[in-house]
């Protein structure tokens, strides 16, 4: 597997296992989980930057106003992201929030082949077909569009095509996406502090105030990995390689937090899988055949 195609397959892994995370800090309100992972995320990224001897180079970004309108509209989907993750999790929604990601890598490839003009074979359609079906059997079941999953979903598909689009390096593109949406992170956060809910008034086990620096770098890293990745990636590669995170996520779910797998989640799962095995093996074959050319 090439570097840029495991950057983003390790970014899924630990994205997989946020939940666990986000459970330490149920007790508190979902937006300022929220505020904090973006002030956190920040200061993370700022003293890397510092670290580095990068910040000539968010100089140089600054002065491009096409960088700036992309990593501005990145920061605010990537907050409704993590807003609408958090609080599905810590509101007992795992399995919807898996769900999100399993219909995530669908848009994905499709906004790949529409936007990016990358082209599918006839298996990967396929794949494609049968991984759609598969998402489609609890909205038919249940009767109803599932808006937290679409939300969550198509959030980041549209964040991730954003990213594809900006030519900053990595650490320079996240530490502005931060910038843009830390003031309003900050004034919700004084709010909350004032008014009794944030973690002064709230949390009394002095171990869990470090959880919320904690949050910037597990937040910082998963992203890093992924910009760096997603550039040299096929786009539609990296939609099917995605599937990784919420299959964690239902295990997670299911066995850690007892949520209940119904049989509707049991078939769902099945067709995912089938469609990723076709994918993969429709890639590799791809593989081989530009190895012998």
């Amino acid at each position: 597997m090439k570097k840029g195609a495991f950057a983003v397959l390790m970014c899924y892994v630990l994205w997989g296992i946020l939940p666990i995370f986000w459970k330490l800090l149920n007790q508190l309100d979902p937006v300022y989980i929220l505020a904090s992972r973006i002030f956190w995320s920040l200061i993370f990224c700022f003293v890397l930057i510092i670290f580095k001897k990068e910040l000539l180079k968010i100089k140089e970004v600054i002065k491009n106003k096409k960088e700036i309108l992309l990593l501005c509209a990145a920061g605010g989907m990537v907050s409704i992201n993590w807003g609408s993750y958090i609080w599905a999790v810590n509101n007992n929604h795992i399995l919807e929030a898996s769900l999100a990601y399993y219909m995530n890598p669908i848009i994905t490839i499709l906004m790949g082949f529409a936007c990016f003009k990358e082209k599918l074979n006839k298996n990967q359609w396929i794949s494609v077909v049968i991984a759609f079906i598969g998402v489609m059997i609890p909205i038919i079941r249940y009767g109803q569009v599932p808006y937290l999953a679409v939300i969550i979903g198509g959030s980041f598909a549209i964040y991730g095509a954003i990213k594809k689009m900006v030519k900053a390096e990595s650490q320079v593109s996240l530490i502005i996406e931060t910038a843009a949406v830390t003031p309003i992170a900050i004034v919700y956060i004084i709010y909350a502090e004032i008014n009794g809910i944030g973690a002064i008034g709230v949390i009394h086990d002095p171990m869990q105030f470090l959880l919320l620096p904690l949050a910037g770098i597990i937040t910082a890293v998963p992203l890093l990995l992924f910009a760096q990745g997603i550039k040299s990636t096929p786009y539609s590669l990296a939609g099917i390689l995605m599937y990784v995170n919420p299959t964690l996520q239902l295990l997670i779910g299911v066995i850690l937090y007892k949520e209940k797998f119904t049989a509707i989640n049991a078939i769902t799962f099945g067709f995912i899988w089938i469609a990723l095995i076709i994918f993969l093996m429709s890639n590799m074959d791809i593989s081989k055949k530009t190895e012998l050319a």
